[in-house]
């Protein structure tokens, strides 16, 4: 295990980012850092910038870039991360938000910025398959033989399909995706900082792909 590792994960939702995200908090003992926690958190603080990020959303707008990339300065700045590392989850999502990310890990730049692979057809599958329950929010996938009505193992809720996991709904998604991401992939290989990793396969064996990306990095 190495300490001290700062990662950048991109990927398209559906690509199994979160879970293998966690892994490698674990594994490399540093803070798994994902745009929405670190946005709830400081809306939550009642920091400068939560507020402002919260009266944004409560007029039901977009958080911007610049608070955006505030709150993740701030976050980034706190003793686990500066002095451990981290795992960077949905932050950057542009290339503008790249670029204020270099500035504020000038003095420790990140490791490496790993784009988790997993081809457009799959993530539709598994987005299009995906059903939650509607209580306690764990996840099933659907097969084609499930029962009606489908109730959750766990708490007895009712399993539906989430309004925006329709395969229009998912494609659309995706479509932002690539629009937004394709140029900060570029931006990412034209530094020498990009590392493509497979993510099609066992987990465990996808994780040993980004763990061995990281390192090699190192």
């Amino acid at each position: 295990m190495i300490p001290g590792a700062r990662i950048v994960i991109l990927g398209r939702q559906g690509a199994g980012k979160g879970t293998q995200c966690v892994r490698l908090s674990r594994h490399y003992v540093v803070p798994h850092i994902s745009t929405g926690d670190v946005l709830r958190a400081a809306v939550r603080e009642g920091t400068e910038l939560g507020k402002m990020a919260k009266e944004v959303m409560d007029a039901g707008g977009l958080v911007g870039d610049d608070i955006m990339i505030g709150i993740v300065r701030e976050r980034l700045a706190k003793p686990d991360a500066d002095t451990r590392g981290y795992i960077l989850d949905g932050f950057p999502r542009t290339v503008a938000q790249a670029e204020a990310l270099d500035m504020i890990t000038a003095a420790k730049p990140i490791h490496v910025a790993i784009d988790l692979d997993v081809p457009r057809e799959i993530v539709l599958e598994r987005l299009s398959s995906r059903r939650v329950c509607r209580d306690c929010g764990t996840n099933y996938t659907a097969t084609g033989n499930e029962p009606s009505p489908w109730i959750c193992d766990v708490c007895g809720g009712d399993v539906q399909q989430r309004a925006d996991d329709t395969p229009d709904a998912v494609n659309r998604r995706l479509d932002l995706y690539e629009s937004q991401t394709s140029p900060l992939i570029e931006y990412y290989s034209s530094r020498g900082a990009l590392t493509v990793v497979n993510g099609v396969g066992q987990p465990e064996h996808v994780f040993q792909r980004l763990t061995d990306a990281v390192e090699a990095r190192r």
